[in-house]
Formats: structure tokens, C-alpha cells, sequence
């Protein structure tokens, strides 16, 4: 029986939690077997070892390595790996590390394939050439990425737009959701739901936490057993709690917490808040990951009018969507889902119903499979 042909999944860090839609998709593939590329290793997800390749391996020599990569794109060794399991193609996620893999992918001859995601598409130029190496790099190699990468993927609507404005050619961009597994995240209308209205993500300024815990004080003014429950940890932490314990009589901050912990907080609640808004370096949500999930689970949103959240959150029918910075808005919608149990079904049928028909995992693979296989027949 042959084997399935190889792809190349490029990623700089191999590979950060946050990032667990990049492997399920991976791993969701039937036709092409992946194998994980990148500059180095992070603690996060694991990863098959027999199937993963990065350019530091560690110690001075390792950062040393990975560095002549970045700023070269010269890695013999790692040039060596890659052409020993002979891929069809590589699938660079996130633009910059497309920038990064474009001198390896042009040397070993394999047609590049880019996706979006966010941040990546939507950042200013002064943070990228501020921000590091991998960014810098990304300015100065853009151009020719633009013309020699085959395939430009965008996670929404909204990132294909961002990048047709900066001069990518549209007929190379095409918008693929990644989608969700549905059956991992399913709706179990037996469980009582508790009184908690739900945060999930990275505690960065893009999250628009600060408005959602000051949105809060009003619910909590009208409701008087609700409860806001943070997961997720980053660098505005220690503000935030600062911020709820002056603010809340009851916010609790979780931390970052494996996948089967956070579908059980899903479960339990009410609401996910969803405050995102445009931050100063100018990073945007492409399409939060989280709301399909909770959406697959049957959790009614409330989540900010922004970026790519309105191709998932269909306001008055999934979920709310409210102006960014809102926190009266974004009060008032919490506590009309609070309030209305007929509504809050509604919105519970609704979203799982169209992340069925329109996200989930098992059908965007295998449209990326088709992908796949189009961009090696052309090339």
C-alpha cells in the first residue's frame, strides 16, 4: 500500500497552545501526511518527533543556526531533512512565517501555500519593523512573496480584504475557514448551564478585557448571582485582575487551561464575551477560533462588531454584536441573553446549526485537501 504524499506544515515556533487549530488541522488531513517545519521549538502542543523538523536545536549553535535562517534563509541541514521526506508542497502558517519559508521552499523547488490569520495581515509597518528579526524580514521579503508564493489562504473575509488593499493579488487569496471539530465540540443540552458569562483567550490588548469586566459592574448592578470567568493568561494580567478586584464582586481569573477543561467552563456557561477590539500596532481578530467552538457547544455570543467575528456571529440570530469599546452595548446584550431563556435557545440552535453547515473541521480539510492537490498539479 503506498504512502500519502508529504506536505510541509511551516510554522516559526513549534508549537505554541494557542495555536491547536494549525496541528488539529494537520492531523485532520486523510490524503497528505504532515510534517511539522519550523526555526525552534516552544513548550506547547506536543508534536510527532519522527514528523517534526526545526533549525535550532538548541544551545549557542542552535540560536546561531536559526538566526543565518531568518536573516539568510540558509539552513543545509535543515534543507537536507525536508528534501530527505520529499513533500509535494509547503503550507506556511501565519504571513511572516511564509517570509521566512519562502528561500527554502524556492530551493527545494515545492510550490508555498500562505495562511492569514490575523495579526499577520493586519499589523502597521513601524510595528513589524519594530517587533523582530521574523518581522523584519517579513517587510523586506513581502514583495516577493506577493509574486512567487502559488496560494494566499485567509482565514475570514475581512483578512482577504486587508491584504487585496495592500497590493496582494487577488487571485491568489482565497478565503478558507478553518473550521472546528464538531464532534470533539458538541452541544449537551442536559447540563445546567451556571450563572457565569465566559472569557476565553490571551489577555492582550487586542481582547478588549478591560471593557468586558467594566461592561460587568452593570450586570452584576441587575443580576445578582452571575459570575465573569477569565481563562487565559498574558501580559495585561496582573492589570486586569487589579481592575476586578476594584470593580467585581465575583471575576475569576483561571489562567491558561488544557482544551478539556475549557469545553467543560463551555458547558457551564451562560455566555462567551467576546470585547475584541483594534489595538494601537493595529492587530485585528481574523476569526476567533473560540466562537466556532463555543458556537459547535451551543453558547450564545456577545462579542464586539470586529474583524472577521461578524462571518461567525450572524447579530439577532447566533449571537450579539456590539461596537468595539462599548461597554454600555456590550452590558446590555449580556443581560438580554441573561434575561431571556427563549432567546438564549434560539441562539444556542442557531449556532451550532450553521458552524455544522459552514465550519466544520471534517469538510474545510477536505476542501484544503483539494486545495493541496490543485497548487502540485499546476506547478
Amino acid at each position: 500500500m503506498s504512502q500519502p504524499p508529504t506536505v510541509v506544515i511551516f510554522c516559526g515556533r513549534l508549537l505554541p497552545i494557542s495555536e491547536t487549530f494549525i496541528h488539529k488541522q494537520a492531523e485532520g488531513l486523510q490524503q497528505f501526511k504532515p510534517h511539522y517545519v519550523g526555526t525552534r521549538f516552544v513548550r506547547g502542543i506536543p508534536l510527532p518527533q519522527e514528523r517534526t523538523h526545526a533549525v535550532n536545536r538548541g544551545g549557542v549553535l542552535g540560536a546561531g543556526a536559526e538566526w543565518l535562517f531568518k536573516e539568510l534563509g540558509v539552513s543545509p541541514s535543515l534543507s537536507r531533512r525536508v528534501c530527505q521526506i520529499n513533500p509535494m508542497l509547503m503550507h506556511a502558517h501565519f504571513g511572516v512565517c511564509g517570509a521566512l519559508a519562502l528561500p527554502l521552499a524556492q530551493r527545494l523547488h515545492l510550490p508555498l501555500l500562505v495562511t492569514y490569520h490575523g495579526l499577520d495581515a493586519t499589523m502597521t509597518d513601524q510595528f513589524a519593523q519594530q517587533q523582530s528579526i521574523s518581522t523584519r524580514v517579513y517587510l523586506r521579503r513581502r514583495e516577493t512573496l506577493k509574486g512567487r508564493a502559488q496560494q494566499f489562504l485567509c482565514v475570514s473575509e475581512f483578512i482577504k480584504n486587508k491584504l487585496i488593499y495592500q497590493g496582494f493579488p487577488e487571485d491568489k487569496l482565497l478565503v478558507h475557514y478553518i473550521g472546528v471539530d464538531t464532534d470533539l465540540y458538541h452541544a449537551d443540552y442536559t447540563v445546567n448551564k451556571s450563572s457565569v458569562v465566559l472569557f476565553i483567550g490571551r489577555l492582550i490588548e487586542k481582547k478588549g478585557c478591560e471593557y468586558l469586566i467594566k461592561a460587568m459592574k452593570a450586570v452584576e448592578d441587575a443580576v445578582a448571582d452571575i459570575s465573569l470567568v477569565m481563562i487565559g493568561d498574558g501580559p495585561l494580567r496582573e492589570n486586569l485582575e487589579r481592575l476586578a478586584a476594584n470593580t467585581l464582586r465575583d471575576c475569576r481569573f483561571l489562567g491558561a487551561q488544557p482544551s478539556h477543561v475549557v469545553r467543560k467552563w463551555m458547558e457551564k456557561a451562560k455566555i462567551l464575551a467576546v470585547p475584541s477590539v483594534t489595538s494601537v500596532v493595529g492587530d485585528s481578530e481574523g476569526l476567533p477560533m473560540v466562537i466556532l467552538e463555543a458556537q459547535a457547544m451551543g453558547v450564545p455570543i456577545v462579542a464586539s462588531d470586529h474583524g472577521g467575528i461578524p462571518e461567525a456571529v450572524i447579530h439577532g440570530k447566533t449571537g450579539f454584536l456590539v461596537p468595539e469599546r462599548h461597554c454600555q452595548s456590550l452590558a446590555q446584550h449580556i443581560l438580554y441573553l441573561l434575561q431571556d431563556s427563549t432567546l438564549s435557545r434560539n441562539f444556542s440552535t442557531n449556532g451550532r446549526e450553521q458552524v455544522l453547515s459552514k465550519f466544520d473541521l471534517y469538510q474545510q480539510t477536505r476542501k484544503l485537501e483539494h486545495i493541496y492537490s490543485s497548487i502540485a498539479e499546476n506547478y
